[in-house]
């Protein structure tokens, strides 16, 4: 049991209010998944900067990420270090920080990770003064790997790309074989990362996100509710079966989705949303 959050923006006069309301709905689903958290934040220019470059790494400090790569600017949150510069960090950072992590990258797009109870990483994240136009958190209750902040969702493995999931996918070890074979590197054994690749992978070879996702619900087995973010984009599905909560709120200025409704209840105009329950496997996209 896993809680998952989300909040797409369609009124830029909400950007401000970003991190607060994703703090406020992060705090309802507390109970979900207390051993971790992680949230992806788009467009805060304190985190990613326009113009800039950005990766998100695990086990190293902002100092040695300002000393290893000239001219870079580290924020410090929690567990996770935000680098944002203007060369190719990505390609710089396995020779430069060989003991880093990389756990998001993406011009737009900060991953934040950490372990222990959700509100209080909120905290050490400083997401209530987040602010940009989409954020996904995910609070864990692990089933089948490891409580580290290398577990922790989101699980981001392709530029400005997210996915944080509530449940368990069966056959996660074949697929898992079937992609290294293609030159598909992992970072963990968690199975949701085997479905971030999975669509990554789809990605690059020219799926659209909803194709992506389509094709994943014909692939994997098991239970599973789903929300996947790029830099444009902001996606929901559930399993042919959908037994894993998921709800849906839209209203002419956000696009929310929960696990519970007590983390919509949250938001401003909810009680004029239109709030739905996704049906089992229809891929539901939000564009910006």
């Amino acid at each position: 049991m896993c809680g998952i959050v989300g909040l797409h923006l369609r009124e830029s006069s909400l950007e401000p209010r970003l991190g607060e309301l994703l703090t406020a709905m992060l705090g309802q689903v507390v109970e979900r998944g207390p051993d971790s958290a992680g949230v992806a934040v788009y467009g805060d220019p304190r985190l990613s900067p326009p113009g800039r470059a950005v990766v998100s790494l695990l086990g190293v400090t902002p100092t040695e990420a300002e000393a290893a790569l000239p001219g870079a600017v580290a924020v410090a949150a929690d567990a996770t270090t935000v680098v944002h510069g203007d060369t190719d960090l990505l390609t710089a950072i396995p020779a430069a920080l060989p003991h880093a992590t990389v756990i998001g990258s993406g011009p737009d797009m900060a991953v934040l990770k950490g372990t222990g109870n959700p509100v209080e990483l909120a905290d050490a994240f400083g997401l209530s003064t987040v602010t940009g136009w989409q954020g996904v958190g995910h609070t864990r209750m692990a089933t089948e790997s490891a409580v580290t902040p290398e577990g922790a969702h989101p699980f981001s493995v392709g530029p400005g790309q997210c996915l944080v999931h509530n449940g368990s996918f069966a056959n996660h070890a074949t697929i898992r074989r079937e992609l290294r074979a293609q030159g598909v590197e992992f970072d963990s054994e968690n199975d949701s990362e085997v479905g971030a690749r999975f669509i990554a992978h789809q990605l690059e070879q020219g799926a659209d996100l909803e194709k992506a996702l389509r094709l994943l619900c014909e692939r994997f087995d098991g239970f599973y509710t789903l929300l996947v973010s790029t830099s444009d984009s902001f996606a929901v599905v559930r399993d042919a079966i959908a037994c894993k909560p998921a709800l849906v709120a839209e209203t002419d200025a956000w696009v929310a989705m929960a696990s519970e409704y007590r983390a919509l209840d949250v938001l401003p105009g909810i009680e004029n949303a239109r709030i739905f329950e996704p049906e089992p496997e229809e891929v539901y996209v939000w564009r910006r």
